[in-house]
């Protein structure tokens, strides 16, 4: 299962109540970050996120309001006697774009590792092992004025073991583990692949976080049948559609629209222009379009679970 966090939805500056964009995916009790602006550590502290349990954070990229939590974050966890290694994701620039804020904590108790993640994407057990295997982070390219990149947090599902395969083949108890995990393993000289004592892969998990972006097709590829897309919606109305051009943002009919397109079980909008007193006032054009679309709140929670079959 992977527990879902809205730890913030406001964009550009933070408000009571509304602390900046932010979002936490956790699965086996490690927290992956996905960007962190003005006050992110203790609206996660509100919403149930331990910072110590945060091994990653990706960054979208590196407008002050999805990066200046950073300095603070990191001196907590300094503070908390941290001794895992952070990892810190982002798209290209990582490395000048953090360089002042890294200047900001020096003689840190543990190690600050920039990455960026290949083509292919990572399995995010390479960074943390209590992270599970199947646990993998893709980017995909987003429209903004700089660059940027949204994530796709995906954890596959294998199909059902067949022990009577297994047996036939001569495969030892001791093994069959590593073969549930998608291993392949050795006995006798032979070498058995998962595919031969295993059914088809069944549906996994995946949830989209598009950090900031006017509507591009990068995002409805991604989110395609996906159980939940979080898409920024910086704009109420469409009257703003200039704006949104011009800053490369999204309006609420737009996030309905990618999400029309590419038919996620469920949309929730975020990343709110302070414009805007209640997202709410202008849900409904937008949950016309796509019914399953809701407002999202800080602290907001969810547990995306396995098809029961």
């Amino acid at each position: 299962m992977i527990d879902v966090t809205l730890i913030g939805t406001g964009a550009l500056q933070p408000l009571p109540g509304r602390a900046l964009a932010s979002a936490a995916f956790t699965l086996s009790g490690h927290s992956l970050l996905l960007d962190c602006g003005e006050g992110t550590q203790s609206a996660a502290k509100a919403a149930g996120i331990s910072l110590l349990k945060i091994a990653a954070v990706a960054l979208t990229h590196y407008h002050g309001d999805h990066v200046f939590g950073l300095p603070g974050l990191m001196q907590s966890m300094n503070i908390a006697q941290r001794t895992e290694p952070l990892y810190i994701l982002g798209p290209d620039g990582l490395e000048d774009a953090l360089s002042p804020i890294l200047a900001l904590c020096p003689n840190l108790g543990y190690e600050i590792r920039l990455l960026h993640l290949p083509q292919e994407g990572l399995s995010l057990h390479t960074l943390s092992p209590a992270w599970p295997l199947q646990a993998r982070l893709t980017a995909f390219p987003t429209r903004h004025r700089v660059e940027s990149q949204g994530y796709c947090l995906s954890l596959s599902r294998s199909g059902k073991f067949l022990p009577e395969n297994a047996l036939a083949l001569g495969v030892p108890v001791s093994l069959w583990k590593a073969l549930q995990q998608g291993q392949p393993v050795e006995t006798e000289g032979l070498i058995i692949h998962p595919d031969q004592v295993m059914e088809q892969p069944r549906r996994g998990l995946t949830v989209v976080y598009t950090g900031d972006t006017a509507p591009c097709p990068a995002v409805t590829e991604a989110a395609k049948g996906v159980d939940l897309l979080i898409c920024e919606a910086t704009y109420g109305t469409d009257e703003l559609l200039e704006y949104g051009m011009e800053y490369g943002h999204s309006t609420f009919l737009q996030a309905a629209e990618m999400a029309r397109q590419a038919n996620p079980r469920a949309l929730w909008l975020t990343h709110f222009s302070p414009r805007i007193d209640d997202p709410n006032d202008f849900l409904a054009s937008a949950a016309a379009l796509f019914p399953a679309a809701v407002c999202g709140q800080d602290g907001m929670k969810t547990t995306l679970v396995f098809d029961q079959e």
